[in-house]
């Protein structure tokens, strides 16, 4: 097994390479250390801790793109490598549009051409689901992608399906913790409590998630990966399974902390659903196993930030 994952430098993407790479696989990744959302050195940080064996290749340079893939014959690739946030994409269809949709269409054009037995897992979003009740199950998408992030990624399962390639769809609920994107609320709120700053909280503390631990869903790309006999074009939700209220997320933050929140309750962000919550008993059928708490896992997140950004408490 000769795995290629992109994205490598991202969240995601850098703790699974390095899993893979100590469980003794042949893994590469490919990373274009933008700065959307963030700044790369970030990235670049995540590669240096993990020792990881990340190419700057962008996916949305074909050619650069092919020579990689050619050379390197993968067997299979997680597709992590897109234009990541709700929020952010909200009027930013274009730029969403060209690095989610058609750099993984140069991706499928070069498997389709040079690599066509190479399995693909893919990531898509919770996102997808907007307007579908909840707990979400995975035939089920009734509703409306409300941000070109969430319309980007449904349509990447669809060409993926359509691609005619041995294809696996992934949706993620909610990752936070160690090495999250600073874009991220768990980021953000620790960053604004610690400070001192004022938090938004929108839809006036009105909101439910399926936070999943980044280990979990890590746990659940693997249990994907290396499965037996998973039929082309299969799609499995990857949460917790459990909805938290998002004014429960902020107190776990505040204990971990020490520090009250300041508080602005806001209207609800037009990108933004509700609730989610993720039926998880198909990926589950599969081994997936979550076990982290919100508890747990907001205290990880904040040993690392303190260590990362050199906080003294």
């Amino acid at each position: 097994m000769k795995i290629l994952v992109t994205g490598a430098a991202g969240f995601i993407g850098s703790q699974l390479t390095a899993r893979l790479r100590d469980g003794g696989y042949d893994v590469i990744g490919l990373d274009n250390y933008n700065n959307h959302l963030y700044e790369p050195q970030l990235k670049e940080d995540r590669v240096v801790h993990f020792d990881i064996d990340v190419r700057p290749v962008d996916i949305c340079d074909e050619e650069r793109l092919e020579k990689l893939l050619t050379k390197h014959k993968p067997t299979h690739i997680v597709h992590l490598a897109a234009h990541a946030g709700v929020r952010d994409s909200f009027g930013k269809d274009k730029q969403y549009h060209a690095n989610n949709i058609d750099g993984t269409q140069n991706l499928i054009d070069i498997c389709r051409e040079h690599l066509p037995d190479t399995r693909i897992i893919y990531a898509s979003t919770s996102c997808i689901y907007a307007g579908t009740p909840v707990p979400w199950t995975e035939p089920v998408v009734t509703g409306m992608q409300l941000n070109p992030y969430g319309w980007t990624k449904r349509c990447n399962e669809m060409q993926m399906m359509g691609s005619g390639l041995n294809t696996t769809g992934l949706r993620f609920f909610t990752v936070y913790g160690p090495w999250g994107r600073p874009d991220m609320a768990l980021f953000d709120f620790t960053k604004n409590i610690l400070a001192g700053n004022r938090i938004q909280v929108f839809n006036y503390g009105d909101m439910k998630r399926d936070f999943t631990y980044v280990d979990d869903i890590i746990g659940g790309i693997e249990c994907v990966l290396f499965a037996k006999d998973i039929p082309p074009s299969e799609v499995f939700n990857i949460g917790r399974g459990q909805q938290v209220n998002l004014m429960d997320f902020v107190r776990e933050i505040e204990k971990q902390t020490g520090k009250e929140a300041l508080i602005d309750l806001v209207p609800k962000h037009p990108a933004d659903t509700k609730e989610t919550w993720s039926d998880t008993s198909k990926l589950m059928a599969l081994g997936y196993t979550p076990t982290t708490s919100i508890a747990e896992g907001v205290a990880n997140f904040y040993e690392w930030y303190k260590e990362y950004n050199g906080v003294e408490q």
